[in-house]
């Protein structure tokens, strides 16, 4: 096994504008043939995606899909690259596109694999990951997993975003909320849940003690 690092990847790795969701087809299905990679290098590239970002800009809030909102992140991202600051890549795009609007979208785009999967997939909304988005560090996978688990709403993931930027930790702002970061529900095979729960019992501790170890032993962090 590979020696594992001491941290998950928070941020992205994979280049700026490179279609790695959007281009995977078990993720996008019929989409995957209209991934475009942006780069931030190529004049032809920039000017699609400034394109891009305007349109982005004006449609946003009647997008069709996931995917085409990770396609005008991913825009964001790469026409700040190429220009070098958020208000020249505003200036490029035009029609309506803020600075404001492109920063927020330029952080989706640079979260981490795990968690741009969630949203391609549906399971995490854009705009609820505009939010996750702000937080940095390991937050913003603890904050994304705990949207997952405890479904919770864009205005609650815009609040706890806001309480942990203020200092707070994502488990306190939970908490304030009503919610236990690291809980969730899990369905697993009848025989390996016999075998949890009778080695927990012999063991005289919790079946989440003896998962937390199998995790810890057998599973990598990753992006």
């Amino acid at each position: 096994m590979p020696e594992r690092p001491d941290q998950p990847s928070t941020d992205r790795e994979s280049p700026v504008g490179k279609p790695v969701i959007r281009g995977d087809p078990q993720f996008t299905g019929q989409h995957a043939h209209e991934a475009v990679e942006f780069d931030p290098d190529d004049p032809e590239s920039l000017e699609l995606a400034a394109d891009v970002v305007g349109q982005f800009a004006q449609n946003t809030a009647g997008a069709a899909d996931n995917v085409y909102i990770l396609r005008g992140a991913a825009a964001c991202a790469a026409l700040v690259r190429g220009e070098g600051s958020y208000k020249a890549a505003a200036e490029r795009a035009g029609n309506g596109a803020t600075v404001s609007f492109i920063r927020k979208w330029s952080r989706v785009h640079d979260l981490p694999r795990s968690v741009r999967v969630q949203v391609a997939k549906g399971k995490i909304a854009p705009t609820a990951a505009k939010h996750i988005a702000r937080v940095s560090g390991k937050a913003r996978l603890l904050l994304a997993w705990a949207a997952l688990d405890h479904d919770l709403t864009v205005r609650q993931i815009r609040t706890i975003a806001s309480t942990v930027n203020e200092g707070a930790s994502v488990a306190d702002a939970l908490a304030a909320e009503g919610y236990t970061l690291g809980e969730l529900t899990l369905e697993i095979d009848i025989d390996a849940y016999c075998k949890l729960r009778r080695q927990a019992a012999i063991d005289a501790t919790e079946p989440g003690e003896l998962v937390n170890e199998a995790i810890e032993a057998f599973l990598d962090d990753g992006p």
